[in-house]
């Protein structure tokens, strides 16, 4: 299997604690964050990475290298100017060999059964398939609701908190659909998958309780590096 790491963002709002490197590669306990997400994607039978990569990108390709190192095979697609989470999946598309590959984001650990989603995009017949994953507040980000596996909700706001299940960022997606991504920064979360739904494409997905961390802002930055001390995180 392969999968597009998205790490080609700015990590502005990480920048106080970690100025010298990307957000993806902030150390924890000696090795980028990036290395555990790698990792993860091993474990679960990913054996060829494409990084989609912007600034410092060369930092990530440096270490990575060859891929060998890691258990999995390598390639690194570079985007001269920022393209939103859509672009820079159809800039890393002229490396992907699969009908369908995983894309996800380089800065967020998400421990989840990979075989699972391959089985309801099997079993729905599906376009994508999205990992999401439950919130105490759903007013606090965009409601994504399943019914029956398929997906009939997205981005949707709500005044009113309450628990609901929101975007996890892992998404497992069939190659003909880079096809329908325009040219130039276009976002996945905001344009095409409500564009998608609008045209009846088939998503779906499922709900996981896995451990997740986005490392965007310090205290989370911070927390990571105590549950991989604690061995919250396997490694």
């Amino acid at each position: 299997m392969e999968a597009v790491l998205l790490a080609g963002g700015l990590g502005t709002r990480l920048r106080s604690v970690v100025s010298d490197r990307p957000k993806p590669m902030a150390l924890i306990e000696g090795r980028p964050f990036m290395e555990y997400v790698v990792h993860e994607l091993s474990r679960h039978g990913v054996d060829h990475i494409i990084f989609a990569l912007g600034y410092k990108g060369s930092m990530v390709e440096e270490y990575f290298r060859d891929g060998r190192d890691f258990q999995v095979q390598v390639s690194y697609a570079y985007e001269e100017t920022l393209l939103g989470t859509a672009g820079a999946i159809k800039n890393a598309g002229e490396f992907v060999r699969d009908e369908y590959f995983y894309a996800l984001n380089a800065d967020t650990f998400y421990q989840i059964d990979y075989s699972r989603l391959t089985r309801i995009r099997e079993e729905k017949a599906l376009e994508m398939a999205l990992v999401l994953r439950e919130v105490p507040d759903v007013s606090r980000y965009g409601e994504a609701s399943l019914t029956d596996g398929l997906l009939t909700g997205f981005n949707e706001k709500s005044l009113k908190p309450r628990p609901g299940t929101i975007n996890g960022g892992v998404y497992l997606m069939k190659k003909d659909l880079l096809e329908t991504i325009p040219e130039g920064k276009v976002s996945l979360e905001n344009e095409m998958i409500p564009k998608w739904m609008e045209e009846g494409r088939r998503l779906g997905g499922l709900v996981n309780d896995g451990y997740f961390i986005d490392i965007g802002i310090p205290e989370a930055y911070f927390r990571f590096q105590e549950d991989v001390r604690k061995g919250v995180v396997v490694w």
